[in-house]
């Protein structure tokens, strides 16, 4: 990602993704075009959990606290949103052997893994909730197919 940026790592222990990601691969040598469907459908399940303001596994977001809530001008209403610039720069670049999906705001990680020193909750919002997982699956079993298919 251009600019200044941090890199966050979510790893996938899921034992389905990781063979159906070796089962592509085997079959098709790129997978490019595979992570591109699978980065579109997660920038659209993070946008949709900012909405919710709720973190991948589901939990609501942490309040914001009376302090900030006091001197917050705009979207009084939302955590996360102030701007709405975590939100609506949430990125993604696939290639042939990877996806990376993030955001090059540095505050992201503070609001992922929160910071005890300035009493920042954390407030995780990049990570694939249950549904996310059996979209990634449904993705690359559709690839498999094209690929076995050719």
């Amino acid at each position: 990602m251009a600019g200044s940026s941090l890199r966050l790592d979510i790893k996938i222990n899921q034992r389905e993704i990781t063979d159906a990601l070796r089962r592509l691969a085997e079959a098709s040598g790129d997978m490019e075009a595979a992570f591109g469907d699978i980065g579109e459908a997660l920038l659209n399940s993070h946008q949709e959990r900012f909405e919710r303001q709720e973190s991948p596994d589901g939990a609501r977001w942490e309040p914001l606290s009376p302090r900030y809530l006091e001197r917050k001008k705009k979207n009084r209403d939302k955590i996360l949103i102030l701007e709405g610039d975590l939100r609506d720069l949430l990125r993604y670049q696939a290639s042939a052997d990877g996806l990376e999906l993030g955001t090059d705001r540095i505050y992201g990680a503070t609001h992922q893994l929160g910071d005890d020193r300035r009493n920042i909750p954390e407030r995780p919002f990049l990570g694939l909730s249950d549904e996310d997982q059996q979209t990634v699956l449904e993705i690359l079993n559709d690839h498999l197919m094209r690929a076995i298919c050719r």
